[in-house]
């Protein structure tokens, strides 16, 4: 089949890694990345290091609304749908890019096949829940990371289309965390290169509710410089003038502010961290897979799979909760494996072989 697949933020290039390398052994793969993610921290350097392939489209959309976003993808889209003309259309997670790309196809009456499907927080205010519900269900096939996601999506009347095939970012994780950990590229906002510390803590912090003032982040920030170790705090392009100047401001010298990482030196700063404090969805099950506790700073569970035995907790933005959950020691079941074996990709390809017999 020729089989168009839409990304265009740093969480879908990992999973596009995996994907289009199961992918493209039996099928024909364009790649189209909207432009969501366009600095080279966050974009360029994961097509490098990862050995994705070159996108076959580039649209260089981002910023603006919400609406102006998705509007502006959907109109891109539709015109490489067009003219490529694929048997089906594949999309990653939650993003406008997901959304954009599933609205274009389904209205082209192209099959939609939706990777990391079925997760549910809960709430419509946030942006990810929209996009990801309507691209469950205008999607042909649905293929979830847990068998959580696939109940909801039970509950919901998907559960004919629906699949648990365990998450595809696990199967990227275990690809780079079996490699050794060579040359890391982590550099200051400067352009200096970071010497990473025998012991520290590993910090993200990006979305809204956490960054839209100077409030929720020195909050945050003030419980990292009081750990016994350096925390490395890898920071959203969007947020480094206000990270920087909270820094100087109340004199916070445990806390190294380094620009966005490759996905490499991600996983082994992961691998390599006392405990890692963040609110980003893919880096608590990066911390699950590596069994390095984590603190998840928001109001709402993402991964609930991960939320046992104190391996990841859910914290506010403010000091003192932040370290009392820190303060707390996990336990490791090693039996206890919610994501799968590391073979999504190859479990999603033999699905979409299956699938496609049953069409002619």
């Amino acid at each position: 089949m020729k089989i168009v697949t839409v990304v265009g933020a740093r969480p879908q290039f990992i999973k596009a890694a995996a994907g289009s390398r199961a992918l493209r052994k039996t099928h024909q793969e364009i790649l189209v990345h909207t432009g969501q993610h366009f600095d080279d921290n966050m974009s360029a350097v994961f097509f490098r290091e990862m050995g994705i392939p070159e996108p076959d489209y580039n649209l260089g959309v981002s910023g603006g609304s919400h609406a102006q976003m998705t509007a502006k993808m959907l109109v891109g889209i539709e015109e490489i749908l067009v003219k490529e003309e694929p048997d089906a259309l594949l999309v990653y997670g939650d993003t406008n890019s997901t959304l954009a790309a599933a609205l274009a196809a389904v209205k082209l009456h192209i099959p939609v096949i939706h990777v990391e499907a079925g997760n549910r927080l809960g709430t419509l205010d946030s942006p990810e829940e929209v996009n990801r519900i309507a691209t469950d269900h205008v999607a042909t096939l649905d293929f979830c990371a847990t068998e959580d996601a696939l109940e909801k999506l039970k509950r919901e009347g998907l559960g004919d289309r629906s699949y648990c095939v365990g998450n595809i970012m696990y199967d990227s994780f275990l690809h780079f965390a079996d490699q050794p950990w060579e040359n890391p590229n982590i550099i200051d906002f400067d352009g200096n290169p970071v010497t990473v510390p025998n012991t520290y803590y590993y910090m993200t912090c990006h979305r809204q509710e956490n960054t839209y003032s100077d409030e929720p982040l020195t909050e945050i920030l003030l419980a990292m410089n009081s750990l016994d170790a350096p925390t490395i705090y890898a920071v959203h392009p969007r947020n480094h003038e206000r990270a920087r100047r909270i820094v100087e401001k109340e004199g916070f010298t445990n806390i190294i502010l380094t620009q966005p990482v490759g996905y490499s030196d991600s996983v082994h700063l992961t691998k390599n961290a006392k405990k890692i404090v963040t609110d980003s969805g893919g880096l608590q099950c990066e911390a699950f897979y590596a069994g390095v506790q984590c603190v998840f700073v928001l109001d709402f569970i993402v991964w609930p799979e991960t939320m046992v035995d104190n391996r990841n907790q859910l914290a506010k933005a403010d000091h003192k909760d932040i370290l009392e959950k820190l303060s707390k020691q996990q336990t490791i079941n090693p039996s206890y494996q919610p994501f799968g074996d590391g073979h999504a990709a190859e479990e999603i390809c033999r699905i979409i072989n299956a699938w496609e017999r049953t069409k002619h």
